[in-house]
């Protein structure tokens, strides 16, 4: 780091809040600014190409896709009961409509990482396939299904670190491929993830560390061997883009149902943010598709709130939450990242609306609430986004655009969790829900420290 932390905690007073485990809104005083960004709408457009040369291939090696022609689309659902429930239990007003990007329903690794992690798979696999073969980009791709091209592919490997749902697209992936791959997984991820990767035939090594180091520790051991190729989790520009092309996904989405996002009628997209390559790519995609009315925000937990950190101080992926002293624990698995990605902060500086972070008691409520009201389950992680709603809606200050607006909760994963898991997921919940409360978050509102800008 550039600056020491006494200089940093002066410089932004609300740093000290967030050492303290408080939860706390950052509206992004840069949002909406000018500012160049490394990344082109024609590069999400090829992209979205890519996906759909690959059509065929996942219609044909994972049949659930089959009824999307092999595309990889996830439902945006209106939820009125939940916004009815959320709105009653936070004693505030929310106008608007809400609904739930549902990446949890999403085909093959059921969360968001199907787009990132899997997209860098399959433009691997082009690479090496018309690279040594003749195939080339008119032709159907379920060809690359064959034991010929499974024999091809047996000769390179795979490896990537991750907390849990990267590794698990990415694994699923690969191994349909028949490339040799190999998952570092880190401290926080779920046994039942190891698991079901070794049962798909990954190797997975496991840390007992944080992520950080096992992607370290991953990129590493990739560079022993030239035909094994990594993926990147803190600076991949692949995994980047595959996310961003779901901006051309929900553009049609919102259009069917009459949503238009311009500055009367504000979209507002709530996003978990872990290592932040993920959320930052659906926002970029977003915005590049529908320029006006788009407000990205971010959700992390009070214990890892890297990428606000490094968004806050400039420093982005040069400071981890340790630096403060902030211990990095997090029932969110997959939000267990103590340093943002190399992306991230950078594309999203001037993106970026703003952020909140929250208590682990708090996505436990809201997983158990989705399932009494609407009857969608999903992972920890992924009911993230619904506890910046309210924070949001009080800081934004046009007031009168409201009554128009949209909020999207994005839900990043939850499909393949097993059912006895998420019912200590839901029961957990349902525990807290019952409890005597006035709101949620782990103090009063009285108590949430805001700030807008540096001081």
């Amino acid at each position: 780091m550039t600056e020491n932390i006494e200089q940093l905690l002066h410089k932004f007073p609300l740093l000290n809040n967030m050492r303290q485990y408080e939860a706390i809104d950052w509206i992004n005083p840069e949002f909406g600014e000018k500012a160049e960004i490394p990344f082109t709408q024609a590069e999400v457009f090829d992209v979205a190409a890519r996906f759909k040369r690959f059509a065929p291939y996942l219609a044909t090696v994972f049949p659930e896709t089959q009824k999307t022609n092999g595309q990889l689309i996830s439902p945006l659902i209106k939820i009125d009961k939940m916004q009815s429930r959320l709105a009653g239990l936070n004693d505030a007003e929310i106008p608007g409509n809400v609904y739930l990007k549902a990446d949890s329903m999403l085909p093959i690794s059921g969360s968001i990482k199907s787009r990132g992690g899997i997209y860098e798979v399959l433009k691997f696999a082009e690479h090496v396939a018309t690279t040594e073969t003749n195939l080339t980009y008119s032709d159907d791709y379920a060809i690359l299904a064959t034991p010929e091209y499974h024999k091809l592919f047996a000769d390179y490997g795979i490896m990537v670190g991750s907390t849990g749902n990267l590794g698990l697209s990415i694994g699923m992936a690969a191994a349909s491929f028949g490339f040799k791959t190999t998952v570092h997984m880190s401290v926080d991820a779920r046994q039942w993830k190891k698991d079901m990767l070794r049962a798909n035939g990954v190797t997975v090594v496991e840390h007992n560390d944080s992520v950080s180091v096992a992607i370290a520790q991953g990129r590493e051991e990739a560079t022993k061997d030239p035909h094994t190729y990594f993926i990147d989790d803190e600076g991949s520009k692949d995994l980047f883009l595959g996310y961003s092309a779901v901006g051309i996904e929900i553009q049609k989405q919102l259009a069917d149902d009459g949503i238009f996002p311009d500055a009367d009628h504000p979209v507002f997209v709530y996003l978990p943010a872990g290592v932040g390559g993920s959320p930052s790519g659906v926002s970029f995609g977003l915005q590049i598709m529908m320029p006006e009315g788009i407000y990205p925000v971010f959700a992390e937990p009070t214990h890892v709130p890297s990428v606000t950190m490094g968004m806050m101080t400039h420093l982005y992926d040069k400071i981890a939450v340790t630096d403060l002293g902030i211990d990095g624990k997090t029932l969110a698995d997959g939000l267990a990242v103590p340093r943002s990605s190399k992306i991230a902060g950078r594309v999203m500086r001037t993106l970026l609306y703003g952020a909140h972070t929250f208590s682990d008691d708090d996505i436990y409520r809201y997983l158990a609430m989705l399932a009494d009201t609407q009857g969608i389950y999903v992972e920890p992680s992924a009911a993230a986004g619904f506890t910046a709603i309210v924070p949001t809606v009080n800081e934004f200050k046009n007031k009168a655009a409201l009554k128009n607006a949209t909020h999207v909760v994005w839900a990043t994963g939850g499909k393949l969790v097993p059912d006895d898991e998420m019912q200590k997921y839901y029961d957990k919940g349902r525990e807290l829900l019952d409890e005597p409360q006035q709101i949620l978050g782990e103090c009063q509102e009285c108590c949430v420290k805001k700030e807008t800008s540096p001081a």
